[in-house]
């Protein structure tokens, strides 16, 4: 079954000089936030930048955004390798006790390495206006084309409480290969991230 695609709301307001649209996003029946995580301070705006996936349009550059249900995959350190994925509607109940050790329904697992990373590590969460953003299938994010200027930004200078606060599960591991491997064939709906920074693959 396919997880709810967004829906755009359009609100019409009359002001005395004339017309203006307010455009608000619902998904699954809620207004979403959309946000863009960064280990930079003091961003003002974001240029729209071209891909760098094989995949995408490179004839124009874009401003990606993520909502808060995403968040927690990119609750982490620059380029750090990881593991993350959550319970979806298809996901059998044999892999939610395969993969989870609690009752959350979202997971992030990391190798030790990165651990003082981790810790040490500061992240700023900037928050823009909506108005320009739609969700693109090929990207799987939202984005705009738009220069866009944050309306809000929040520090966060402990990431496994961000985490643990959101009820996320997190994992620390010697080597994420093998794991990730499994999550893979598992009915998980998941992201894997920067591998190229990971331990080398073991065999086993």
């Amino acid at each position: 079954m396919l997880e709810m695609m967004p829906i755009k709301i359009i609100i019409f307001a009359v002001r005395y000089f004339g017309i203006v649209i307010i455009k608000f996003i619902f998904y699954g029946g809620m207004m979403v936030k959309l946000f863009h995580v960064s280990e930079e301070a003091n961003i003002e705006l974001f240029a729209p930048r071209i891909p760098i996936r094989e995949d995408m349009d490179k004839s124009k550059g874009l401003v990606w955004a993520l909502t808060e249900e995403h968040l927690p995959q990119f609750l982490t350190p620059r380029e750090c390798p990881r593991v993350t994925y959550r319970i979806v509607e298809t996901t059998t109940q044999d892999d939610i006790d395969k993969f989870f050790s609690s009752y959350s329904r979202y997971c992030v697992a990391i190798e030790h390495d990165w651990y003082k990373r981790m810790v040490s590590t500061t992240l700023y969460v900037y928050e823009f206006d909506t108005v320009n953003f739609y969700f693109d299938k090929q990207a799987g994010f939202y984005v705009s084309d738009q220069i866009e200027t944050p309306i809000s930004k929040i520090k966060y200078d402990d990431l496994f409480d961000e985490l643990f606060k959101r009820n996320v599960e997190v994992k620390i591991m010697d080597n994420l290969w093998n794991f990730a491997d499994k999550v893979k064939k598992s009915t998980l709906k998941y992201s894997i991230c920067d591998m190229a920074n990971a331990q080398p693959r073991v065999i086993v």
